[in-house]
């Protein structure tokens, strides 16, 4: 009995991963993931599938990552009607994650359709919030290492993979083989989650390859951040922490949580943590104890961490604030969400830090701000004064990005802040300003910024890998 096994993603990319395992007339999806990253990528989400969805008899889910299931709600809207297995953790992690990228797809078209930038009229989303929910009814949980049958005659089991919560790697036993599905794999010695199980027996291994033949740096989180909030407390400035809100937000929070029960930094320094789909996440810790390396103890202080910012109004609020304080916000690679505002806010002054603490992919912003590194600090001038390369900076009758978004606050002109959008402001010989003016005055910045004096961007854990 032949077996075939389809790419439908996750090849020449690490995103989008989808296997389509065919045999004797029956069809299954090893993880329904989206494409993200470049543009040409996020195009690919919008052509059909090789294969009908209604032909599809089972979705078997390794973990709750979009780039493994968040085209699931689209496949159910196209016609698939039978049923996705996952862990319980998965099917609780599907649950915050596909509904929030419903609504952040509606969202997106909303916004194309008020600026009119999109060559569609009207714009449409991938998929929406209530098509999110629909799907969700479908996702039947399974225990770890307990067999189930997928499609009649078809054996599949769930080994754990670390990676985050629910993730699993799967065996499926079909037409007389066995074909190992390794899922994403978290690393042996993680703070949070358990190492991965010991592989079964295969025929046939599918290991995901995000890293090649790199190795994780040495060294850990805890011992790198301390020093750099060391210094943010006595200055008195905010660290703006951009966040994966499922994962490297609970890795920080515990990571905090630890230096202060070890008075390595202030017990008084105020951290907040500004996703409600992080906060909704660490909740899971507390409910899925025995997956997770922390007792209760530590799962209650984990929870604890932070002050939870949920509504748009407290996140708002913050700006109220004066430091000292560490504000963890989504998106992790600075690609949306409301750690964007934060980074307009306070990346202008040099008492503040940004803290980048896990995988800046190619083409995303912060990847591409980084000029100079030594050890994980990273000092750099973002866009245009990108030292010690600097780029031409902007002509004199358009604004300069990189000002403050608090008005009449003025900045060297030697070094660019970082707010990574046009704001209103204007450049002269030795200073810049937020006026509010519409056009800079004729005058030409300076044309090679000096390195940044203490604004630095601090690299934390692995900036070359996953988390």
């Amino acid at each position: 009995m032949s077996v075939t096994i389809s790419f439908l993603g996750g090849a020449s990319t690490v995103t989008g991963s989808k296997y389509l395992v065919q045999s004797s007339g029956h069809s299954l999806l090893v993880d329904c993931g989206l494409f993200q990253g470049y543009k040409q990528l996020r195009l690919r989400n919008w052509q059909p599938l090789p294969v009908v969805p209604g032909q599809v008899q089972a979705v078997v889910l390794t973990h709750a990552h979009l780039d493994h299931s968040g085209y699931l709600p689209l496949l159910v809207r196209e016609g698939f009607h039978g049923r996705v297995w996952a862990t319980p953790a998965t099917q609780d992690l599907c649950g915050i994650l596909l509904p929030d990228s419903g609504h952040l797809q509606e969202e997106d078209a909303a916004f194309a359709n008020r600026h009119g930038f999109s060559k569609h009229t009207p714009a449409l989303p991938l998929y929406t919030r209530q098509d999110a929910l629909r799907c969700l009814k479908q996702i039947k949980p399974v225990p770890v290492g307990q067999a189930f049958e997928p499609i009649r005659g078809w054996l599949a089991r769930f080994y754990s993979a670390g990676h985050i919560l629910g993730a699993a790697s799967l065996l499926l036993e079909v037409g007389g083989r066995r074909i190992l599905f390794s899922g994403d794999l978290g690393r042996s010695d993680d703070l949070l989650m358990n190492p991965p199980a010991a592989p079964p027996a295969a025929d046939t291994v599918l290991i995901e390859s995000t890293y090649g033949d790199r190795q994780h740096p040495a060294g850990d989180v805890a011992s790198e951040l301390a020093p750099a909030l060391q210094r943010l407390a006595v200055r008195g400035g905010v660290a703006v922490v951009p966040v994966f809100a499922v994962g490297r937000a609970q890795t920080l929070l515990h990571t905090i949580a630890q230096l202060k029960e070890r008075k390595l930094i202030p017990a008084s320094l105020p951290v907040f943590l500004d996703s409600p789909m992080a906060v909704h996440t660490t909740d899971l810790f507390s409910r899925h104890l025995g997956e997770h390396r922390l007792d209760a103890r530590q799962t209650h202080a984990l929870t604890r961490a932070a002050t939870r910012v949920e509504t748009p109004e407290q996140s708002k609020a913050l700006a109220q604030r004066h430091g000292p304080m560490v504000i963890l916000a989504a998106s992790g690679m600075a690609t949306g969400g409301r750690v964007l505002h934060h980074l307009a806010l306070y990346a202008g002054d040099h008492r503040n830090m940004v803290i980048l603490t896990g995988y800046q992919a190619r083409g995303w912003l912060l990847a591409s701000s980084s000029c100079a590194s030594t050890a994980r600090t990273w000092r750099c001038a973002p866009r245009w004064c990108s030292w010690p390369r600097p780029r031409p900076m902007p002509t004199p009758t358009s604004c300069w990005p990189g000002c403050a978004a608090a008005p009449a606050r003025r900045v060297r002109s030697t070094w660019c802040t970082a707010t990574w959008r046009p704001r209103t402001c204007c450049a002269s010989a030795s200073s810049m300003s937020c006026t509010g003016a519409p056009w800079c005055p004729n005058t030409v910045p300076p044309g090679r910024p000096e390195r940044p004096p203490g604004n630095a961007h601090t690299a934390v854990g692995a900036p070359s890998g996953r988390p």
